[in-house]
C-alpha cells in the first residue's frame, strides 16, 4: 500500500483508472473508502488519486493540532508521491475546505475545482443548528450505534433508502477515527476560513450542494460560489449532505458534466493538431 511522509504523519493513497488525474478529498472522520459510489465510475475516465486525511483510515493519527492548511500540504504531498503536477481537486465537506486550500496555495497545480457541501469558514459562513453543532462535538465519544441513529437524520435526506445508508455505515464502522484525532480534525475546520481569499481562486469551480443539508446548509454553497470569479453552482434536490448517497446518478452527472466542459478547450486544442 502506498504511503508518504509529510510533517509528521504517513498518508495513506491509492489511485485507480486512467487519463487525467483527478485527486478526491474526503471529509471530517471519513475515510477515503467512501468514495465507494462516485469512484468506479470516475475511475472509468480518469486516474482516481485518493487519499486518507491525516487521523483516519490508514494514515497516521499524530497527536497535536491539526489544520486545514497541514492537510492541504499532505494532498501536495501525495501528487508529489503521485508525480502529478496538475490536477483536477475534489472535495466534500472537510475535504472542500482543504482543497479550497490546496488552491489558494498550489493555484498552478488545480485543473478544476469540485467544492462538495462545504463553507468558507469564518464568521461569513452559516452554521447548522445549536443542536447540530453540540452533536459533532459528542461525536467523538459516541459508540458507531448512537452515532449513527444521531447523524442520519443529520448527514441524509429523508427520502433516501435506509438500506443505502447501511452501506455507507458498513464502510464506516471498518475505520472509526480516535476520539483525539476526530477532535483534532473538527478543530482544524473551526479555525479556518478563506472567506476574504475566494475571488482569488482562478480555476475552473464548480460548487455543489444538497438542498437539505443539515450540516452544512446550502446557503454555505451559495455564497462560496457568489465569491469565486466564474464559479457554477449546482444545487441536487432531495439531497443532503451526503448528496452522492442521496442522489447518486444526479450528483454524478453534475460532476461528470462540469470536468467535460473543463476539458473541452484542452480536446478540441488536441484535435486541431491531429
Amino acid at each position: 500500500m502506498p504511503f508518504v511522509e509529510n510533517r509528521g504523519a504517513k498518508i495513506y493513497w491509492d489511485e485507480q483508472g486512467q487519463g487525467e488525474p483527478l485527486l478526491l478529498i474526503m471529509g471530517l472522520g471519513y475515510p477515503s473508502d467512501m468514495w465507494h459510489r462516485a469512484r468506479p465510475e470516475l475511475a472509468a475516465h480518469f486516474r482516481t488519486i485518493a487519499l486518507d486525511n491525516r487521523g483516519v483510515g490508514r494514515s497516521d493519527a499524530p497527536p497535536g493540532r491539526y489544520s486545514i492548511a497541514l492537510m492541504a500540504s499532505d494532498a501536495a504531498a501525495v501528487l508529489d508521491a503521485a508525480g502529478v503536477e496538475r490536477a483536477h481537486i475534489f472535495g466534500v465537506s472537510m475535504g472542500g475546505m482543504i482543497a479550497q486550500e490546496f488552491a489558494l496555495q498550489c493555484p498552478r497545480r488545480v485543473r478544476s475545482l469540485i467544492l462538495a457541501c462545504t463553507h468558507p469558514g469564518g464568521l461569513h459562513a452559516s452554521p447548522p443548528k445549536i443542536g447540530v453543532i453540540s452533536a459533532l462535538w459528542a461525536r467523538a465519544t459516541m459508540t458507531p450505534e448512537e452515532a449513527k441513529e444521531v447523524f442520519i437524520p443529520i448527514l441524509y435526506d429523508s427520502s433516501t433508502p435506509r438500506e443505502r445508508v447501511e452501506e455507507d455505515m458498513a464502510i464506516l464502522r471498518n475505520w472509526i477515527p480516535t476520539p483525539a484525532a476526530f477532535r483534532a480534525q473538527l478543530r482544524a475546520i473551526f479555525w479556518w476560513h478563506s472567506y476574504s481569499r475566494l475571488p482569488q481562486i482562478t480555476a475552473p469551480t464548480l460548487v455543489i450542494h444538497g438542498e437539505s443539508d443539515r450540516l452544512v446548509p446550502p446557503k454555505n454553497g451559495m455564497l462560496i460560489a457568489s465569491r469565486i470569479p466564474g464559479a457554477k453552482m449546482v444545487m441536487i434536490p432531495h439531497a443532503g449532505h451526503i448528496f452522492g448517497t442521496d442522489q447518486p446518478e444526479a450528483s454524478r452527472q453534475a460532476v461528470a458534466e462540469f470536468i467535460a466542459q473543463v476539458d473541452a478547450p484542452r480536446t478540441q486544442e488536441i484535435g486541431l493538431h491531429t
